[in-house]
């Protein structure tokens, strides 16, 4: 059995995690970071939808939070397409695949639709998660439109999702610009012959959160899920790249619409201990 058919195999044939395994795994991260949630009224646990996110810092943070609010309010859940990177680290890519998670190809994302399964992407993939200075809450889909794609294909509706703390938890010191200028590092990509680095792509930088530390500020973290797009109105057009683009345009959008709600929702909340507006000044 080659690894395509393995790994299409895996999609098909999973046992989702008890909730209460869940919860645990995720009760210091969830106690720290206290995320809030709003706009769950647009998910129907009976319509198999596509929620397109955007990606964080690391993309470690506040991925495991989202599957368990959907698991534990919806009974949803959320199997997500990983970039290959994710499946490489150890214990992490262990993680992901016992949530559901699998690598982020065409044939696993059509193999999950067409049995229905309700699917979370991060379009910006490893370069949304290697930000660099400046970056922070921004989309970077590159030419990405593969997503597009399949919701047109398997008539999927596109709930757009926003994520915003991850971000502000933690500060890049040196970031992959930093990296491509130094002599080391332009050596390290000439010599890159496995393309591990995606032509600096892939640099992750070096962050501190609380002091020199690399511990994350306990920011509060805050979701949304907005409206639902119709992908019907893109029926039989997959092939066509314009309508790929502007089904892609707009669910970018959406998103950026979100995150603008959830910056002004996060400036009216003043529900904030002394502990943790210590912690989060800069």
């Amino acid at each position: 059995m080659n690894a395509e058919v393995k790994a299409l195999a895996k999609a098909s044939s999973f046992t989702p995690p008890p909730l209460r395994t869940v919860k645990a795994a995720n009760r210091l991260t969830r106690f720290y970071f206290n995320p809030q949630f709003q706009g769950l009224d647009h998910v129907d646990p009976l319509k198999p939808a596509l929620y397109v996110c955007n990606h964080t810092l690391y993309g470690m943070l506040d991925g495991p939070l989202l599957y368990e609010k959907m698991y534990e309010e919806k009974g949803i859940v959320l199997r997500a397409l990983g970039d290959h990177f994710h499946f490489k680290i150890p214990l992490w890519g262990k993680m992901l695949k016992r949530g559901g998670s699998v690598a982020g190809t065409r044939e696993n994302c059509a193999q999950l639709m067409e049995q229905g399964e309700h699917i979370l992407v991060y379009p910006g993939g490893g370069r949304e998660v290697a930000k660099r200075r400046g970056e922070k809450h921004k989309l970077t889909w590159k030419t990405r439109t593969g997503f597009a794609h399949m919701a047109m294909k398997y008539q999927y509706p596109i709930i757009p999702v926003a994520a915003l703390g991850a971000d502000d938890a933690l500060d890049i010191v040196v970031d992959a610009y930093d990296v491509m200028q130094n002599p080391l590092g332009r050596w390290l990509l000439k010599h890159d012959k496995n393309d591990i680095l995606r032509g600096g792509d892939m640099i992750m930088p070096l962050c501190k959160g609380i002091g020199p530390t690399i511990l994350p500020r306990p920011e509060k973290f805050y979701f949304s899920f907005g409206k639902p797009i119709d992908s019907s109105a893109f029926l039989g057009m997959e092939n066509d790249k314009e309508m790929q683009w502007q089904l892609r345009y707009k669910t970018m959008q959406a998103i950026e619409a979100e995150l603008s709600k959830l910056r002004e929702v996060r400036k009216r909340d003043k529900d904030n201990s002394l502990i943790r507006r210590l912690l989060t000044q800069r």
